[in-house]
């Protein structure tokens, strides 16, 4: 299932409405290869062409878009992307899904510690020191990640490996 999550995204970001203002977190059911995917996202950063994405396989993954702010980058790039929110600061290292120049990390399940962090109120702000700082509005954030974290798993068949 992993192998279909770039086309997810790209689905996903082709389909976001291009004037999207006010941002807010929202969770919808996206068409990939393997079938129906839940995701939850919300638009951000000075133009509102910057995404943090939602979805859940066998475990959540975070995408982050930094939208025309990212430029061209190049491939195999990593980065350590600092969250913060409500006074509280969470640290990933983010992996560039290259072909479609957005980042992606794979979190430790339901209860990480991004999570919870997303799941708060007011804005999270996403900083690294060389893609600079974009906000995000944390409203309806709750909801939209407790839908997709419901469904974690399920889409899958639940078949280990």
């Amino acid at each position: 299932m992993k192998a279909a999550l770039p086309t997810l995204i790209v689905a996903l970001l082709t389909t976001l409405p291009a004037h999207a203002a006010p941002c807010a977190w929202s969770a919808q059911m996206e068409e990939d290869e393997g079938g129906s995917v839940l995701t939850a996202s919300v638009c951000g950063g000075p133009k509102g062409d910057a995404h943090l994405i939602l979805a859940c396989f066998d475990r959540p993954v975070l995408s982050y878009d930094l939208g025309t702010a990212g430029g061209q980058l190049e491939p195999g790039t990593k980065g350590s992307f600092t969250f913060k929110a409500a006074g509280k600061s969470v640290t990933k290292r983010l992996v560039l899904e290259a072909m479609y120049n957005y980042f992606t990390a794979d979190l430790s399940g339901p209860s990480d510690p991004l999570l919870a962090l997303l799941r708060g109120k007011g804005e999270v702000a996403v900083s690294a020191d060389k893609y600079g700082r974009m906000s995000f509005p944390l409203k309806g954030a709750g909801a939209a990640i407790g839908k997709v974290l419901a469904e974690c798993g399920k889409g899958s068949g639940g078949e280990a490996d």
